[in-house]
């Protein structure tokens, strides 16, 4: 009898491709003519990156270098959460924060998704922030990663452990 293959939907960001997206970013913000004399900095501030400017506007020209920076190192940019612009002082900030893993909401429209269009026969389990989705068929499996992918979901997704 055949074993079930099944594989791990997630919502992981690489650490070490954020970061190195950042110090891109720095390096370019320092660079830039057009940042000259605005103070910008965009910096680690804890778990969050924090950018800094004179204006609203020179703050969200740093977000878009960074955006710019992150997908070009296939960072999906559904994982940058990014507050509104605030004033701080004399200087306008921007926090933003990377997304981990999938909510038991946003789990739940994936399960209801592949129960309501996918294959007959796959199983999905909720396992924390991330769902397991495993059937006898792996022809089924590629199925629903295609039908998981062609969804627009406000939340980067990945597969992994596929067996």
């Amino acid at each position: 009898m055949a074993s079930d293959s099944s594989f791990d939907v997630v919502s992981k960001v690489d650490r070490q491709e954020v970061d190195n997206a950042l110090n891109q970013a720095a390096k370019e913000v320092a660079q830039r003519f057009d940042f000259k004399g605005t103070e910008a900095r965009i910096e680690w501030s804890g778990e969050a990156v924090e950018m800094q400017a004179v204006s609203e506007e020179r703050v969200k020209a740093v977000l878009d270098v960074f955006r710019s920076k992150l997908a070009r190192r296939k960072v999906d940019l559904k994982a940058l959460e990014a507050g509104d612009p605030r004033q701080s002082g004399k200087l306008w900030k921007i926090t933003a924060r990377t997304q981990e893993g999938i909510s038991q909401e946003n789990a739940k429209k994936v399960s209801n998704l592949i129960r309501d269009e996918g294959p007959k026969g796959v199983k999905t389990q909720i396992q924390g922030d991330e769902l397991r989705i495993s059937s006898k068929s792996r022809d089924d499996l590629q199925t629903v990663q295609r039908l998981i992918r062609e969804q627009d979901y406000d939340f980067a997704v990945q597969f992994t452990n596929y067996r």
